[in-house]
């Protein structure tokens, strides 16, 4: 998902808070100089001069003009720095000051976005992912296969290999991935894995529980009664790059939920957007509780990957 006008235009004005601060604090180093460096203004005025002198001699035909205020304007720019220097100032004191020098403060590098851009970027796809805290501690990087064996670490492997070649593809074809299994096998930390890639490569993800998300639904249905809050709300879950949705079963399921939730797959499906379910029910039980038109939709358009075995968390904790 692009960002939304709002989203970048709220980037691009911190650029020009950025560049307004910044030039604030070159004027504020140039009144100093002029105060407490003799002999400093008195050089920057002349250059006024001199160029405007050179210039009327270049149009009275003077062919060394242009060549000669070089000379001059290099000269007294070495005595500028010279005048720095002796005041315990840096030569590059009262160069322009940016945040990024790549950019000057603007965001872009001729018509491409510079990286402090694509950074702030991917700090605001962190911030409305939902799932900050818990991919810092549950990534790729700390995947073990420990506590695992026989067929429940053969599962666990194959569903490692789908989820890396799910963000390797992402940006080439639209795939969808169901974890189902028993508590504590990794379905979670699956999906935190595939949340971690992606928003380190710019895309947006926005993680729900299933109680948040059907939760957040129904309040904005039913109890706000704005009507642009509940559109706004669609927009988020159906135009993300990657929709999670953990723990589905977990929530009290009823005929409003069972709709909303063959909607949200439904139309991502048609959006051609990816979502990943993760949940502890069985696939009969998920047939049996949220109809057949809806699981229909998931065996025949998601990667389905089982995972079994003890809890891991317990595991760990008694180890």
């Amino acid at each position: 998902m692009a960002l939304t006008n709002a989203q970048h235009e709220a980037i691009i004005h911190k650029y020009d808070l950025n560049r307004m601060r910044n030039r604030a604090v070159l004027e504020e180093r140039r009144t100093y100089v002029y105060n407490h460096v003799a002999g400093y203004k008195a050089l920057e005025d002349s250059t006024v001069n001199i160029s405007i002198d050179m210039a009327h001699k270049k149009f009275e035909g003077d062919d060394d003009a242009m060549k000669d205020l070089h000379d001059i304007l290099e000269g007294i720019k070495e005595k500028k720095k010279s005048l720095l220097k002796s005041c315990g100032l840096s030569e590059s004191f009262l160069d322009p000051v940016y945040d990024c020098p790549d950019c000057k403060d603007t965001g872009y590098i001729g018509q491409e976005k510079c990286h402090c851009f694509k950074k702030q970027i991917i700090d605001l796809l962190y911030a409305q992912s939902n799932i900050l805290e818990y991919i810092n501690e549950n990534n790729f990087s700390t995947l073990s296969f420990d506590y695992r064996e026989g067929e429940s670490l053969e599962l666990l492997k194959t569903a490692v290999s789908k989820c890396r070649n799910f963000v390797n593809d992402f940006d080439r074809k639209t795939e969808n991935i169901l974890l189902y299994g028993t508590v504590g096998t990794g379905k979670s930390f699956l999906s935190g894995c595939v949340a971690k890639e992606l928003i380190e490569a710019g895309h947006s993800v926005i993680y729900f529980s299933a109680i948040d998300l059907f939760n957040e639904i129904a309040r904005e249905t039913f109890e706000n009664k704005s009507k642009e809050d509940l559109y706004n709300l669609y927009d988020y879950i159906y135009n993300c790059d990657l929709l999670i949705i953990d723990d589905l079963g977990t929530e009290v399921t009823n005929s409003f939920i069972s709709t909303q939730l063959f909607a949200c797959i439904n139309e991502r499906l048609l959006r051609k957007k990816s979502t990943i379910i993760s949940t502890n029910l069985e696939l009969s039980e998920l047939r049996d509780r949220y109809s057949d038109r809806t699981f229909s939709r998931i065996v025949s358009s998601y990667t389905v990957c089982k995972l079994s075995g003890p809890d891991i968390r317990i595991m760990k904790k008694t180890m």
